[in-house]
């Protein structure tokens, strides 16, 4: 049964429609990384196991969520209602039956959802992962799914915004076989974008991303 690793500051407003969408069989594992807004309480209210990461980042928590997990396979994707939980099973599929080791959802976004600075980053980023890893990615995309040990035995060190690349670098280095299928991505429910919702964001998580890559 996966476990489906879910970041969580303040995300209030989408938990509900995340969890409530979680496919059967699916164990949802929110980590929350210093909600103000009590996310942490109604997430467990909603059925879903909590950790508590007090350490900020984004790869904090994503940390703290894969050494907390103890299933087989892990998921990670976004708690903001940008992801659809339902679009889970075919990348477990894919990495079950030993066609991907490490499987990412190219997002494909709905009209608003993905703002222009974002998308170009992502752009860029991803071109820089196919030259240095030949892996044939369209987008860093931040739903995923791999085998839980095998991530542990990858030694990710960036605990902030460079984590998601850090982990495709590391595992195309490793010979994993990486790939994507397309997944839909919406418009987040509440507020916006850490990441993604601002120039200034953005520019945080290139930064980030930037180190990685030196």
């Amino acid at each position: 049964m996966p476990e489906v690793i879910l970041p969580v500051l303040d995300e209030a407003e989408a938990l509900p429609w995340v969890l409530g969408r979680m496919p059967g069989g699916f164990d949802p594992l929110v980590v929350d990384n210093g909600s103000s807004d009590g996310s942490g309480a109604i997430a467990a209210a909603l059925g879903a196991r909590v950790v508590e990461e007090p350490a900020t980042g984004f790869g904090a928590a994503c940390w703290a969520g894969l050494a907390a997990a103890g299933s087989e396979l892990v998921c990670f994707m976004d708690c903001d209602g940008s992801l659809d939980p339902r679009d889970l099973p075919g990348l477990v599929e894919a990495v079950a039956t030993g066609r991907m080791d490490l499987a990412l959802g190219a997002r494909t976004p709905e009209p608003g959802a993905w703002p222009w600075h974002a998308r170009l980053a992502n752009r860029a980023l991803a071109a820089e992962l196919r030259r240095r890893t030949s892996a044939p990615l369209t987008d860093l995309g931040p739903m995923r799914v791999a085998r839980r040990l095998a991530l542990l035995d990858l030694g990710i060190r960036d605990r902030r915004f460079g984590w998601p690349l850090e982990m495709v670098i590391r595992a195309a280095r490793e010979g994993w076989a990486v790939g994507e299928l397309p997944v839909p991505y919406l418009r987040r429910v509440g507020g916006r974008s850490k990441v993604s919702g601002s120039v200034r964001g953005t520019a945080r998580a290139l930064r980030d991303m930037a180190a990685v890559l030196a």
